[in-house]
């Protein structure tokens, strides 16, 4: 049996505020949570979890729309599974386009640094301009993901 949580327990657990909490339970992102006699909600484990999943989901660039659309399919129980995954799946995808992109961007911000370090340091500006900088291996990253 699950122990029950408080709502000021789940937030020192999860790292999140009262009001974010409430907030996500609101927008129909946090299922199954109940409420005991004296009305108050009431957590377990799974609404840990459930609380970090849609953290990192958020994080990772899913809109709220989609959110509700993957909490509304869960609460489907197993008949929805395939849904689930398909949209995780293209997600899963998107994510990793993004990390592509961002990984590119940090690549050239890097040079651009050194590139600044370089011309402080020598006191005058580095012939190798930072994008002929970055790494072959990043330019070869900008083929990864795209059609």
């Amino acid at each position: 049996m699950q122990q029950d949580l408080r709502i000021g327990e789940v937030a020192s657990r999860t790292g999140r505020s009262v009001h974010t909490i409430r907030w996500y339970e609101q927008q129909g992102l946090l299922p199954g949570v109940g409420r005991d006699r004296g009305g108050r909600r009431v957590y377990t484990e799974h609404h840990v979890g459930w609380l970090d999943l849609m953290e990192r989901l958020r994080h990772t660039g899913m809109s709220i729309t989609q959110m509700r659309e993957y909490t509304a399919l869960a609460k489907q129980g197993a008949a929805a599974l395939p849904k689930r995954r398909a949209l995780l799946a293209k997600h899963q995808q998107r994510v990793r386009e993004n990390i592509v992109r961002w990984t590119e961007a940090l690549a050239l911000i890097e040079a651009k640094v050194e590139f600044y370090d370089e011309w402080m340091a020598n006191g005058e500006r580095p012939t190798v301009e930072p994008h002929r900088r970055v790494p072959k291996a990043m330019r070869a990253l900008r083929l990864v993901g795209r059609p």
